[in-house]
């Protein structure tokens, strides 16, 4: 028989551009039949009692369902009308309260994007005369019209294909000590909308990187130079701000060009689609710039402060890789030079209330150790 999807699915195992699908509600839950090749006549029953009901898609103007089933997380993109309100008319009474909720953000994003239009229609006139920071705004909005599903499928590719050629470290004291500094952060972030994944990779680099979607990689050499678990902790807060503030993204829609963004903004969803195939491995190469870095050390910072872990761990750290930046004038570099940082975030750190930090559960003497620093020696 042949389907006619009227629902995108997302999942692990689906594309990244979601799997188009047959949703149906009966008086217990839904059923969800997939129409592409590659799932062909293949169901699912799900429970009312499993979803969670929220708003999304390009135009804020779609259902969002998801749920955790035997295929892990599944997130279910409703727009027609019709399919909307069978739902509605379906679903359990303890499902109105949030349905209504999502239909409220949905009523704030339409009057929100009329709102924005009238900008827009500015930006393309301004863009038509050459000005950059016209092409700043354009950006600004294309990406956020990307679903965070996207976003992760395009990190997620060149994540594993980065670890998949790396030495990767499992278990130990290193391990666990990043597994609590990032706890501890990522409970502090409200509404998060990534399932953050850290790894610790084998490497004299004295880095860590994040890209989009939620995952971080930590070097060995970074655990190894860091003089405190509050400084290593201070580069995974600037990290996962860099995703929280979607930096990577925009770098990609950057690159890709303002016509593309363009379409983005204006609903053309296969601009996204070229932008996950084109952009996969490159996102190991971009640079975030200077701007991107300051907003991620400042949001960083206070990340810190919620999760109760001493901020100046962050600012100590900066001030050793000064002594690097002798030499360099921070105008002839795309990032903020590390002794400027570090001055910025005092002034930030002393605006703050007093904070009592709760110190962390592991000992940073053993983690060092763990990964080849000689216990008594000074990083």
């Amino acid at each position: 028989m042949e389907l006619h999807p009227n629902a995108l699915c997302f999942g692990s195992e689906l594309p990244a551009s979601g799997a188009p699908c047959l949703v149906r509600f009966g008086g217990q839950g839904l059923t969800v039949t997939f129409a592409s090749e590659s799932s062909a006549g293949w169901s699912e029953e799900v429970p009312f009692t499993a979803l969670s009901v929220s708003v999304g898609g390009l135009d804020h103007d779609q259902l969002v369902l998801k749920w955790n089933g035997d295929r892990g997380e599944r997130a279910l993109y409703l727009k027609d009308a019709d399919l909307i309100r069978s739902f509605r008319r379906s679903a359990p009474e303890q499902l109105h309260v949030p349905f209504e909720q999502a239909a409220e953000l949905a009523r704030l994003a339409r009057r929100r994007r009329r709102m924005v239009w009238g900008v827009v229609a500015g930006v393309v006139l301004v863009l038509s005369a050459g000005l950059w920071w016209g092409g700043d705004l354009l950006v600004a909005l294309a990406v956020e019209r990307i679903p965070p599903e996207w976003e992760q499928k395009l990190g997620e590719s060149a994540y594993r294909d980065f670890l998949a050629h790396q030495d990767i470290i499992k278990e130990g004291p290193a391990v666990s000590a990043v597994q609590e500094m990032t706890r501890r952060l990522v409970e502090q972030i409200p509404n998060n909308p990534y399932r953050f994944e850290v790894s610790v990779v084998k490497s004299d680099v004295v880095n860590a990187f994040a890209l989009p979607g939620g995952y971080v990689v930590v070097f060995t050499g970074l655990l190894r130079q860091a003089a405190s678990a509050e400084e290593v902790a201070g580069v995974l807060g600037h990290e996962l701000s860099h995703v929280l503030q979607r930096h990577g993204l925009e770098r990609i829609v950057k690159r890709l060009g303002l016509v593309v963004a363009a379409s983005i903004v204006f609903g053309d969803q296969q601009g996204l689609v070229g932008l996950m195939k084109r952009f996969g491995v490159e996102l190991m190469t971009l640079k975030f710039g200077r701007e991107q870095e300051t907003e991620a050390d400042r949001t960083g910072l206070h990340l810190l402060y919620r999760a109760k872990i001493d901020p100046s761990g962050m600012i100590r750290f900066f001030e050793r890789l000064s002594e690097k930046d002798e030499g360099r004038m921070e105008w002839l570099s795309t990032h903020p030079m590390s002794h400027g940082r570090a001055e910025r975030l005092k002034t930030e750190l002393a605006a703050m209330p007093r904070l009592s930090p709760v110190p962390f559960t592991f000992e940073w003497a053993a983690v060092r150790e763990s990964v080849g620093a000689p216990l008594s020696a000074e990083p």
